[in-house]
């Protein structure tokens, strides 16, 4: 599976919602890169870029559209680095009942909880988006 398969899916998915989101813009994108000063994985921009605003299932992954409220992905970063002592290393792109789905350096998906008793790992967001948000596993 690789990303463009899965953004496909995610479009095919996508639920219809009373205010829908929308996509962010370039300039978005890179000023949440300049404020969190962090270079976003090449697959994590274009996930942003092109289908951040698909609405599906009950998980709610990060945006950096303007006015995108409590998914605002350098407000959500911000506290899992400040206050729940997440690593620099990762990048926190969805929360889940207060643990976090995470980026690392590599582009791979690391399951993050606040008690250290998380191990799971995804190759790359578009096996994570497939498989966790998707397919619900």
């Amino acid at each position: 599976m690789n990303l463009s398969e899965v953004i496909v899916e995610l479009r095919e998915l996508n639920e219809p919602v009373p205010k829908p989101f929308r996509l962010p813009t370039e300039a978005e994108v890179t000023a949440a890169e300049k404020r969190l000063n962090i270079r976003f994985h090449e697959d994590y921009r274009r996930f942003l870029l092109e289908a951040s605003d698909v609405v599906v299932g009950a998980l709610e992954p990060a945006m950096v559209a303007a006015d995108c409220g409590y998914l605002n992905l350098v407000e959500i970063a911000e506290y899992a680095w400040d206050e729940m002592e997440l690593p620099l290393t990762l990048l926190p792109i969805c929360e889940d009942n207060g643990d976090f789905y995470c980026l690392n350096k590599k582009g791979e998906v690391e399951f993050w909880t606040p008690d250290g008793t998380a191990s799971e790992k995804w190759d790359n967001l578009a096996v994570w988006i497939k498989e966790v948000w998707i397919d619900g596993e």
